[in-house]
């Protein structure tokens, strides 16, 4: 047998340390990572106080545990450009949302992330369920409630598209943020989400 060279056991080495994305069931078809599934709830940071929990095939939270901020399931990795799909029930009280390329991972707001909401109840329909708060506008509002929906979230660049349920809700083009982790929010109301898959382009 060849012995290896210095050189080949240093890059041996060196990708066996390369962070690869956690994930609940693995990289699958076509690149996507699926994070959280029916059977896994995944491997997140936790911000803010939210009793996420495995129920009845979904990642569930349906109460704050103290204070009145929200609380989120943050990634593990950052993302620059990518493609997501989240599958997520809410009720009528729910304020909710998928924040994507946060400044930071652990405060999550609108103003240092996008914000793509799951509102229904939104004062300001305009930025309610479909929007990318103070970004792009939604009209007619589409109402989530009740049932499972999609989202489709896809970031190439400045370019960013939401898609729910199959109908184009924002296309817009924004550089405010270009990378970072993304979030799943728990605001109030009955929050679900039983499968979130991410695929980096």
């Amino acid at each position: 047998m060849k012995h290896l060279s210095t050189l080949a056991i240093g890059l041996l080495i060196a990708a066996t340390a390369l962070p690869f994305p956690r994930s609940a069931s693995g990289q699958g078809e076509g690149g996507w990572i699926t994070l959280l599934d029916s059977s896994h709830m995944g491997d997140w940071d936790a911000v803010g106080k939210a009793n996420w929990e495995m129920r009845d095939g979904a990642v569930t939270a349906d109460k704050l545990l103290e204070g009145k901020d929200p609380g989120y399931l943050v990634s593990k990795v950052s993302y620059n450009n990518f493609q997501i799909r989240a599958e997520f029930w809410t009720d009528e009280e729910a304020n909710s949302g998928v924040f994507i390329r946060c400044d930071q991972s652990m405060k999550i707001d609108s103003k240092i992330c996008y914000e793509v909401n799951i509102y229904d109840k939104r004062p300001d329909p305009t930025y309610g369920t479909g929007a990318i708060v103070d970004v792009a506008k939604v009209d007619p509002m589409p109402k989530a409630a009740g049932k499972w929906n999609t989202y489709e979230i896809s970031a190439q660049g400045p370019h960013l598209v939401i898609v729910l349920n199959g109908q184009k809700t924002a296309d817009v083009r924004d550089s405010k943020h270009l990378s970072g982790p993304f979030a799943l929010q728990y605001g109030s109301g009955v929050v679900k989400f039983r499968k979130v898959q991410i695929r980096p382009l």
